[in-house]
């Protein structure tokens, strides 16, 4: 198996045989985002990743359970070349259960719903997409590439094709001035689609960024502990589900998992009941990025 560069996955893939299937981002123009700065985006050869496909069964053996194809935006592909790479995977792995790969909104649209079902019938179970916020003016600032409204067709395209959709959002990338647009937009948009899994994340300005840029010039005010932990709070108090909501990820503040609606009232009372500690007891922001 070959990688090339840092090869990133979703804490939920972390028992997954990752294969790159494509090298860098597409887009990779989001203003929070650095994972793929330096990487000039390329599809690898259909080739490449069934050579890489059969080295794994070599090492791992048959009984591979997962499999998640980075880089990002691997859902630009052609649809063609995807489901080969997809139906050839369950032919070295015949105890496949999950098939997984990264696509936000602007990517999904290039798809046709049929194609969608072609995808999800070679064994594509669950799509991983960064919407990081349903407020336009947000998406519009962090440069995402897509609107609230091509989200919410995306996700509903996505569902409707029978494909899990697992969406991430990023707590705070509004900043202080937007927190509450970004929080109820977010919650709106996110009851439009219901994808299946809702993710949260915490913004920390990335260095060499367009916005650690401006948080270092005072233009983009991060939240505190407790700012975070009410647009959480907010956000919830929005959602109406169903879906599973998960923080998966160290950089929370707040470890609120659950069924929503089902789970709601403990989540929030769970985000009341932090709220009563003094920030200092909190993680400081991640002394690599600041």
């Amino acid at each position: 198996m070959r990688y090339e560069g840092t090869v990133y996955r979703p804490p939920s893939e972390a028992d997954s045989l990752l294969i790159q299937a494509t090298i860098g981002c597409p887009h990779n123009n989001c203003t929070f985002c650095g994972m793929y700065r330096k990487t000039k985006f390329r599809i690898r050869a259909v080739s490449e990743v069934k050579e890489d496909l059969r080295s794994a069964r070599k090492y791992y053996g048959e009984k591979v359970k997962s499999i998640f194809f980075p880089d990002g935006n691997t859902i630009l592909m052609k649809t063609d070349q995807l489901v080969e790479i997809l139906n050839y995977a369950q032919e070295m792995f015949p105890h496949l259960e999950r098939m997984t790969v990264y696509g936000s909104a602007k990517y999904l649209k290039l798809k046709t719903s049929q194609e969608l079902v072609r995808l999800k019938e070679a064994g594509l179970t669950r799509i991983h997409s960064g919407m990081e916020s349903g407020d336009d003016e947000v998406l519009r600032r962090i440069n995402k590439g897509f609107t609230s409204s091509e989200m919410i067709e995306q996700g509903l395209k996505v569902r409707g094709a029978g494909i899990e959709l697992s969406e991430y959002i990023l707590i705070g990338v509004g900043g202080r001035e937007r927190t509450q647009e970004h929080a109820i937009e977010s919650a709106r948009v996110l009851n439009a689609f219901t994808p299946d899994f809702v993710r949260l994340r915490t913004f920390v300005p990335w260095r060499g960024t367009p916005l650690y840029e401006d948080y270092q010039r005072g233009q983009f005010q991060l939240l505190s502990p407790h700012e975070a932990l009410k647009e959480t709070h907010l956000l919830i108090e929005n959602l109406e589900g169903p879906f599973e909501l998960l923080s998966d990820h160290y950089l929370n503040f707040a470890w609120v998992n659950g069924t929503i609606p089902e789970e709601k009232p403990e989540m929030l009372e769970t985000l009341e009941h932090l709220l009563t500690l003094p920030e200092d007891r909190f993680r400081q922001a991640d002394s690599r990025s600041l």
